[in-house]
């Protein structure tokens, strides 16, 4: 039988997710500007419905997760939501290609951190650092039982900063005992923690923090200013 890690019970405020701006400011209106008049924009929602995942996940229409897990009616809602229906192809560390996680750090410098190494990454791919994008924090409020891997030898694998394998096998293996979702030492933030939440109900109080905006000037390190 496999080992699992120890539950811990978590009660941690603040916690900090960053995504890019654009779609913390315009959600569902991001389509409006394109469109001359109310009935050319409901042609182009039904257009992007079709192939909008989130849509599609609380429409109980994604084989990853149900219609009875998303959440409705509070702030924010479809942020949540889409943190667990827009899964990457190739997943991330603690979730596969069928089911996404809320991915939050406890501090924000490790969120920054986390960022800043993924977005470097894609530069890195195409040989260009020179870009400027903002991210918005999100703040979300945490109190329930996670399982827990920080300080644990036996999990070092999970923590691998080349692969997803052994992280995504452990994921795969808890959510089908019903986790709540793993608090992990952050691997691009020394000393810095994270969570992956598995369950869209237990992601509490979101609202929006402050704004970063995140410049690339011909460095892969960049620079990091409050707007």
């Amino acid at each position: 039988m496999a080992v699992l890690p120890k539950l811990t019970a978590l009660r941690q405020f603040d916690t900090c997710r960053l995504i890019p701006s654009r779609f913390a400011d315009l959600e569902d209106s991001v389509l409006a500007p394109l469109a001359e008049d109310d009935a050319v924009l409901r042609d182009l929602f039904d257009l992007d419905n079709a192939t909008n995942e989130r849509l599609r996940g609380e429409a109980g229409l994604l084989p990853g997760i149900g219609m009875d897990e998303l959440v409705f009616g509070v702030p924010n809602f479809r942020i949540i939501n889409a943190a667990y229906t827009y899964a990457r192809p190739e997943g991330s560390r603690f979730n596969d290609g069928e089911r996404g996680a809320w991915y939050c750090a406890f501090d924000a410098e490790t969120a920054l951190a986390e960022i800043s190494f993924h977005k470097t990454v894609e530069y890195q791919e195409i040989g260009r650092f020179d870009d400027s994008v903002s991210y918005q924090a999100l703040l979300a409020d945490f109190n329930a039982g996670f399982h827990d891997i920080r300080g644990v030898r036996g999990f070092q694998k999970c923590l691998d900063p080349r692969s997803y394998v052994a992280s995504q096998e452990l994921a795969n293996t808890l959510l089908e005992l019903g986790s709540m979702g793993i608090i992990y030492p952050s691997v691009r933030h020394p000393g810095g923690t994270n969570l992956a939440c598995f369950r869209p109900a237990l992601v509490g109080n979101v609202r929006k923090g402050a704004v970063y905006r995140l410049t690339w000037a011909g460095s892969p390190t960049p620079s990091v200013e409050i707007t």
